[in-house]
């Protein structure tokens, strides 16, 4: 996998995805807001060998939800926040500890952090599972909009 600065068009097709079930939570809206979120340099393009756009992350406050910003959970020094997302019709196909495992060592040599932060909805049981086995822990909870979330830390 590699991974590049998102450019114009993934983002136009990122915001074309559309998740089934409860995992429709995840679909964005084609919006200019949505675009140029994604437009923010903070977002970063997942391709793979035959370099296929198969998913994104972002880092930073773009990968904070607005819940437990408003609730002063995202602190601490030298904490990065990780976010990412796949192309749906690849979820649940076992590649999510691979794809997980780039953006961190990406993050790794890019950012240097001392210790990554995610947050993930509770009903999204996939996620937090690859999540644990990939080394990260429970330290909060919080809602957003009704939805409950933990936020995890390696």
């Amino acid at each position: 996998m590699k991974i590049f600065e998102l450019q114009l068009n993934e983002a136009f097709e990122i915001s074309r995805w559309k998740y089934e079930g409860e995992y429709s939570f995840y679909n964005s809206e084609k919006s200019e807001e949505a675009i140029n979120e994604l437009m923010n340099g903070t977002y970063y393009s997942v391709r793979n060998d035959v370099n296929e756009l198969i998913g994104y992350f972002c880092f930073g406050r773009s990968a904070q939800v607005p819940g437990g910003q408003k609730t002063g959970l995202y602190t601490g020094d030298n904490v990065l926040d990780i976010g990412l997302g796949m192309k749906p019709e690849l979820t649940g196909k076992g590649m999510g500890m691979s794809f997980l495992t780039a953006g961190i060592i990406f993050a790794d040599k890019t950012f240097n952090p001392h210790r990554l932060r995610l947050s993930v909805a509770i009903f999204n049981r996939r996620a937090v599972s690859l999540y644990t086995r990939a080394g990260f822990k429970a330290v909060s909870s919080f809602q957003n909009n009704g939805t409950p979330f933990v936020i995890m830390i390696r």
